[in-house]
């Protein structure tokens, strides 16, 4: 119980539902205890009035001494009619048989108040502490999310996504049915434990200890079964994840296998695994079956218990008739509770991992860190723009130096390019432009300040940044072009953003244009329109700071050099803009007014379009192969 033990603070927060659900579990099994109690005595007084004067034999002229009414009947019986003194008014069979009548109709309204009321108790009691486990889910979930957002890059690339997705559904879920019906039926158990056992022992504690006796043997029963199940669950969820996620993954890739014609293969691999599913899930079916008939043998078991020893008791003179029936009521009152002890057990086990679970992640720190506010004495000069110094990377997972010595400056209104082949660094350069991680050595700062000392969000609300992996959420292409906005934002502002960045006149085209719902990833789109959108929402921000990472790779000449004669006219427009384009492709690159060269994590050239062509080094082997490449993809 350690790990659930941290939610105590949560208890704690929504108390005040937590102690009213518990006034609301004693009120309903008061009245629960009550019923039962209202059927034993009101048997007790039909068979008095049998055995007295309606029997063979049984005298012609009431005795009202011979029935113990309760008080409440004899006002009953005043008001009806019958007399203030029944005694008198009560003289012959008939007169009888409309009293034993009158109290049986009173007996069954007292019975169906007194359940309409418990109802209303349960209903109460189920709106407390189940809303409370709710309110307590969403707090545990935004923690969660909230944690989420906080987490840096190499955090998600270390860490599976669908576990990730577990902690914040399936566990969280799992502690939830801790905080809601593991309480609420724990609760229920020990007050009606301890109400329903006090009545029958004060009645009669032998027949108490006979009835009872099978109730413990049910929650061990029920602890067996509920443990196989769990595992059983396990194994079942897993299976079920691994098959959807088979399933996932080839409808994404149905184009792939039916290029490569591989139906039949992955076929044949889902029906594998569909047996794999079907196998574990019928074992967990064989299980489950075996609940239902362990708690009707014990139940009946301790029913006949109880009218074995009772009718023992009843004939001995020990007992009255009417408690059989109590007793058999009450146990039938406690089958459940003591049914759910195993189960409870059981998701309290549950749940202490699920806990545990979250607990391990939410106790990850980030490794990007910031102050909440900017230092006394340091103040941000926008002018000197974002400058890299002697900056050098290496990735932790592989141990790769990705950038060694880094040395730049980019000032605002300037345009500064990396390239370089593949794997040379230059998506590291962008990585740590925007802070997504930290450099192993050398400095990063911003208006003259270390971004480490100066608080995140207010250097990327700066930003405007274009991923070489383009993502798109499953939304309308309007929202996913201004997701980057926390204000309003006009459909004029938002179709100037997909003008520069030439994708108007594809979105124009489409049957609802702006209002056209994505799929998944932008899955309806092509690259080169999910890369010009993404580029138009960079461009709607406005930043100060705009990174391009590759975001070019998929579009044509043509519009390549649209887009960029854009950005130039964004930039003449808003000098404080800074523009840092990282691209293999020089055609995307030639206008900038730096390019630096980067090779093996090293700077190996620098200059303008023309200078680098003139050094014939690598940057000049590289035009030359693209311009060749170009001229036969003409030809």
């Amino acid at each position: 119980m350690k790990a659930l033990r941290t939610l105590a603070p949560l208890f704690l927060k929504y108390r005040v539902r937590l102690l009213a659900g518990i006034v609301f579990i004693l009120f309903t099994n008061v009245l629960a205890v009550f019923a039962p109690a209202l059927v034993g005595e009101g048997v007790n007084v039909m068979r008095d009035a049998y055995t007295s004067f309606l029997a063979d034999g049984a005298t012609e002229y009431a005795d009202g001494s011979k029935i113990d009414l309760p008080k409440i009947l004899f006002n009953f019986l005043h008001y009806t009619g019958i007399g203030e003194d029944w005694d008198s008014t009560v003289k012959n069979r008939t007169d009888v048989l409309r009293l034993v009548t009158i109290i049986a109709l009173f007996q069954a309204v007292i019975y169906l108040v007194v359940f309409f009321i418990k109802g209303i108790f349960l209903f109460l009691t189920r709106q407390t502490i189940i809303v409370n486990s709710r309110l307590m889910e969403y707090d545990i979930k935004e923690s969660i999310y909230r944690h989420y957002q906080n987490l840096d890059a190499r955090f998600y690339k270390s860490n599976d996504t669908g576990d990730l997705m577990n902690r914040i559904s399936e566990d969280v879920s799992r502690v939830r049915m801790f905080l809601g019906p593991a309480v609420m039926y724990s609760l229920n158990l020990i007050a009606l434990i301890f109400i329903v056992v006090f009545v029958m022992v004060s009645i009669d504690l032998k027949l108490t200890l006979f009835s009872l006796l099978p109730l413990p043997l049910m929650s061990i029963g029920i602890y067996y079964i509920s443990s196989k199940i769990n595992k059983l669950s396990d194994y079942v969820a897993a299976s079920q994840s691994d098959l959807s996620t088979f399933a996932q993954q080839h409808m994404s890739g149905i184009r792939v296998i039916q290029s490569y014609h591989r139906e039949l293969k992955a076929a044949a691999r889902f029906e594998r695994e569909s047996d794999d599913y079907k196998v574990k899930a019928l074992k967990l079916v064989k299980v489950e079956a075996m609940f239902t008939p362990i708690i009707i043998l014990l139940v009946g078991l301790s029913t006949v218990l109880t009218v074995y020893v009772g009718g023992v008791q009843v004939i001995e003179g020990n007992l009255e008739l009417g408690h059989i029936f109590q007793f058999v009521f009450y146990v039938n009152l406690l089958t459940w509770p003591f049914a759910s002890v195993g189960w409870v057990t059981s998701l309290v086990q549950k749940a202490e991992a699920s806990m545990q679970r979250i607990l391990n992640f939410l106790e990850s720190e980030p490794e990007i860190n910031s102050p909440t506010e900017l230092a006394e004495g340091l103040s941000i000069d926008a002018s000197k723009g974002i400058s890299f110094e002697n900056v050098c990377y290496t990735y932790p997972e592989t141990g790769i130096v990705a950038l060694s010595g880094l040395n730049l400056n980019l000032k605002p209104g300037k345009t500064i390019a990396i390239t370089g082949r593949t794997g040379s660094g230059k998506s590291t350069v962008a990585q740590l432009c925007m802070r997504l991680m930290d450099p192993t050595s050398g400095d990063i700062k911003y208006g003259g300040v270390n971004l480490k000392d100066q608080p995140i969000t207010d250097y990327k609300g700066r930003t405007g940044y274009v991923p070489q992996d383009v993502f798109l959420f499953s939304d309308t292409i309007e929202n996913n072009i201004s997701f980057g906005r926390i204000d309003e934002v006009d459909s004029k502002a938002i179709e100037d953003a997909a003008e520069k960045s030439a994708v108007h006149s594809d979105i124009v085209e489409l049957e609802n244009g702006y209002k056209t719902i994505l799929g998944e990833r932008g899955v309806n789109l092509s690259g080169g329109q999910k890369q010009r959108i993404s580029i138009a929402r960079a461009i709607l921000r406005n930043p100060d700071i705009l990174i391009l990472d590759d975001c070019l790779s998929a579009v044509d000449t043509k519009t390549e050099k649209h887009i960029i004669t854009s950005l130039n006219e964004m930039q003449k427009s808003n000098p404080n803009t800074a523009i840092l384009m990282v691209s293999h492709r020089i055609s995307t690159i030639n206008h900038a007014d730096l390019i630096i060269v980067i090779d093996k994590g090293q700077v190996v050239e620098q200059g303008t379009h023309e200078e680098l062509v003139k050094a014939d080094g690598m940057y000049s082997e590289m035009n030359e192969q693209q311009l060749a490449e170009a001229e036969n993809n003409d030809y």
